[in-house]
């Protein structure tokens, strides 16, 4: 991507929060282009989550406008400090990952970052590899680099300390350890969320005590949801899941409001700021509908993750079931075993992968989401007949066919 430092910059600032700073930024990249030496871009990840949502592509998708650019991507699996727990955000001290937890999400995110990182341009790094060397000594060295006051000055500690809840010594050691990080790779750049300040400024005070180049730090925003409330969370059921399926994907980003639409635009989207402006334009002037500008949106995210092919298709069943009223023609299919004469249908909910579990069907249910041949149902103990075939539809796209031997 040939661009000049301006326009470097101004991609890279589009849709942050904090530059720290804009100038050793500029003379970042300016030094990149004349030795031709690719920036390290550092990210860390603690494995604590199985699966991804678009919340958390927005960082990823920063790493790639570094990418663009010829950078290198160090993706940093915190397979060491997951161990630990961040602190973060958090009213009490967070229960440490296992060790095999550690190693099979962090397989998860291997596999999943490359849907939107070029493998080429990225190391996936873990820190126990150089953390695990660390002698007592060096502990001792890096704990004596904050004071304690510096640390209660992060909010989620002095919450904590003001309402005399446990703070364990551990944690304090996380920040440090992040920033040490920076250290270990030599980071250039690292990229954050907003919540991440603290930690990513000590990436750079640490750097400074090692005689290195302090690195930039770029803040991310939190995604809101679906709900253009709370940021996005699979706690809340507010999310678009990277691994949901391209009619979920598709469907959910249609559901989002216009104003949450171009929050998702500016920070998702591969569009330019000028595309997106003219989009905002031509919706402002009448020319284009809101519908038109959302389901742009909606065919790029979903084929960001299955492809164009599999984007139309989604954009097809989506007309078929909410315009036509039609059911979509690939819905999965679950074959029951011989048994019962009867079965509960919150249960048949489960086993045919519609619902994570009775509880979410029974309250599905209740809310009049379930409907059985087109029939809605409102008693979550209803017993369903195991005879013939039926089509289950809980909420608006979530279908499956039922067949009974």
């Amino acid at each position: 991507m040939a661009l000049n430092i301006d326009q470097q910059i101004a991609l890279l600032e589009r849709g942050t929060v904090d530059v720290i700073s804009r100038d050793d930024l500029a003379a970042k990249l300016k030094k990149s282009s004349e030795t031709g030496v690719p920036l390290k871009i550092k990210a860390g990840f603690d494995p604590t989550a199985p699966d991804l949502h678009l919340g958390h592509t927005v960082l990823i998708q920063k790493l790639k406008h570094f990418q663009e650019l010829g950078h290198q991507v160090m993706f940093l699996i915190g397979d060491f400090t997951g161990m630990i727990g961040d602190p973060t955000g958090k009213s009490e001290t967070r229960k440490p990952l296992t060790i095999e937890d550690v190693k099979k999400n962090a397989e998860t995110y291997k596999a999943q970052i490359f849907k939107i990182l070029d493998p080429d341009k990225t190391k996936v790094v873990f820190n126990s590899k150089w953390l695990e060397k660390l002698t007592s000594h060096d502990f001792i060295k890096l704990a004596s680099q904050l004071t304690v006051a510096r640390m209660l000055e992060r909010e989620d500690f002095k919450v904590r300390f003001e309402n005399e809840r446990p703070i364990s010594i551990h944690e304090f050691l996380y920040p440090l350890i992040q920033g040490y990080d920076s250290v270990a790779l030599q980071a250039d750049v690292e990229v954050g969320g907003t919540d991440q300040l603290f930690n990513l400024l000590m990436g750079r005070t640490l750097q400074k005590v090692w005689g290195q180049s302090p690195q930039v730090v770029l803040t991310m925003p939190l995604l809101e949801g679906l709900d253009g409330v709370n940021k996005m969370s699979k706690s809340l059921g507010n999310y678009i899941g990277i691994t949901d399926s391209a009619d979920d994907i598709y469907g959910k980003i249609l559901s989002i409001s216009d104003e949450l639409m171009f929050r998702y635009y500016d920070l998702l989207s591969d569009l330019s700021v000028s595309e997106v402006e003219g989009l905002a334009q031509g919706l402002k002037s009448g020319i284009l509908h809101p519908k038109e500008v959302k389901q742009k949106l909606a065919c790029e995210l979903t084929a960001r993750f299955y492809g164009t092919d599999q984007a139309r298709s989604a954009e097809e069943n989506f007309e078929k079931i909410f315009r036509q009223h039609e059911n979509p023609e690939d819905m999965p299919v679950y074959e029951p075993g011989i048994g019962d004469a009867s079965l509960w249908l919150p249960k048949l909910m489960v086993d045919a992968g519609l619902v994570s579990g009775t509880g979410e069907a029974r309250r599905m249910i209740k809310q009049n989401a379930v409907s059985l041949n087109g029939d809605k149902i409102n008693d979550d103990d209803y017993q369903v007949k195991a005879e013939g075939e039926m089509i289950i539809k809980v909420g608006k796209r979530r279908f499956c066919k039922v067949k009974f031997g």
